[in-house]
């Protein structure tokens, strides 16, 4: 997968460890290889997207896509949504919301942030994997756009 020729970095947000794993499995699955980055908590998340000094400098001309659960120990995926996507060089960022809250005015409140799709995670294994394969499938396709 890549953003006119450039390599994309996956950077994972899930404080669940069997969330992860399973998430990562899929996306293997699916033949997407390129880099994951994994984070357990947002301010880690936010650091490694926007930098310490949260200007996003860091990330201006990376290809990131962002999966980001929204129930995190430090802070909430929304919060980081809004963060990412206020910042003029990281708002270009696709954001995949991946949590198991399904309540439609959160729903709402994402797309209108700016995340790219949301995907309510099905606590019943089989299903979970169908959706990260389902994933997986929009990975190999996607086009970054350029973040400039």
């Amino acid at each position: 997968m890549n953003g006119l020729g450039k390599e994309v970095t996956i950077v994972m947000v899930e404080d669940d460890e069997g969330h992860a794993r399973l998430i990562e499995k899929n996306i293997r699955r699916a033949g997407v290889h390129n880099e994951i980055v994994p984070f357990t908590n947002g301010t880690e998340a936010l650091d490694f997207v926007l930098g310490k000094d949260r200007s996003g400098l860091s990330s201006a001309g990376k290809f990131l896509l962002i999966l980001l659960d929204l129930n995190l120990p430090d802070m909430s995926g929304i919060d980081i949504l809004q963060k990412i996507k206020s910042n003029i060089h990281t708002k270009r960022l696709p954001v995949v919301i991946l949590t198991t809250t399904d309540d439609e005015r959160e729903i709402q409140r994402c797309y209108d942030l700016g995340a790219n799709v949301y995907i309510t995670k099905p606590v019943e294994y089989e299903s979970f994997a169908h959706a990260i394969r389902q994933l997986g499938l929009f990975f190999s396709v996607i086009q970054i756009p350029e973040t400039q």
